[in-house]
């Protein structure tokens, strides 16, 4: 395809979206969206009690990241290229996980109004890695808010991410297994991973580097 305008890189808490994003950007140009995770005032409630925050947490998300793609939607992508480190369907892969069942009948209302709405990238990079390395990942960057985070929910969060992108067909996928691959340490695999960009076709595909080591 032609350089994509709008690209999206998603994937589980801990898999490295926000620093492949701004790599992406110095290689392209153009402007980043990045989530405001941090500026969800139930988000440490959350991680000590997911069963009685769920709900308040994951509306507030689900608002704070329909408004940033608002902004995609008024702003002229022709003009320059865009890259968010989150799909707006993301929402609902947590929401399916975190919420009850009551609860989320009532989310899905409000989602689906806003979700069609939303404009759709032209290339979605989709990270993979195991539920140890994201720990240990999340381990190493050390926000305070993410220390109650257990292995088990990044567990039932990676299972939900392989299912959601199983049937994931409204754009363009590239889809890459991050446990072996460092973009920021190893130019080699960045270099690589621009050329699969450049290349990309409709569909899915799969990207492996060949590990320059370097």
């Amino acid at each position: 395809m032609d350089k994509p305008k709008y690209i999206v890189v998603e994937g589980p808490i801990g898999v490295g979206k926000t620093s492949l994003v701004n790599l992406l950007i110095e290689e392209f140009g153009g402007r980043a969206i990045l989530e405001d995770v941090e500026g969800n005032p139930f988000l440490p409630n959350f991680y000590r009690d997911r069963e009685r925050h769920a709900f308040q947490t994951q509306l507030f998300f689900l608002l704070s990241r329909y408004r940033q793609q608002s902004e995609i939607n008024q702003q002229d992508l022709f003009s320059q290229t865009t890259i968010s480190d989150y799909l707006f369907a993301k929402d609902r892969i947590f929401a399916n996980i975190n919420l009850e069942e009551n609860e989320l009948v009532l989310y899905d209302q409000v989602y689906q109004l806003l979700d069609a709405r939303v404009l759709k990238p032209d290339l979605v990079i989709y990270l993979q890695a195991e539920p140890e390395v994201l720990m240990e990942r999340i381990k190493r960057r050390g926000k305070g808010y993410e220390k109650s985070i257990s292995q088990s929910y990044l567990s039932d969060l990676v299972h939900a991410y392989n299912d959601y992108f199983f049937h994931y067909s409204e754009t363009p996928l590239l889809v890459i297994n991050t446990s072996q691959i460092d973009f920021v340490k190893r130019a080699g695999d960045f270099s690589q991973l621009i050329r699969e960009i450049k290349r990309m076709k409709k569909g899915i595909q799969y990207f492996s580097p060949m590990g320059t080591g370097e």
